[in-house]
């Protein structure tokens, strides 16, 4: 079984690695669910503005796991 380095301090299995991946697509596609959402619900009249709020709130924290989940894949390290 294959290791590799990610982050500073912990090292992670190919197989953890390829859940990760699976995980952070899963992540990918309900941002992108989410943006198709919120595009509908703005462009219909009288729309729910607190369901709105919630799915862009939904949105952010998505990105923001998204990166955190991206620089535990292949951080940036300066060198």
């Amino acid at each position: 079984m294959s290791r590799f380095w990610v982050g500073r301090l912990t090292q992670m299995t190919a197989e953890e690695e390829r859940e990760l991946l699976a995980h952070l697509e899963r992540l990918r596609q309900e941002h992108r669910d989410l943006d198709v959402a919120i595009q509908a619900l703005q462009d219909m009249p009288g729309s729910d503005q607190l369901q709105l709020a919630r799915f862009k709130k939904r949105k952010l924290q998505l990105r923001d796991r998204i990166g955190y989940i991206e620089d535990q894949i292949c951080p940036d390290i300066i060198a």
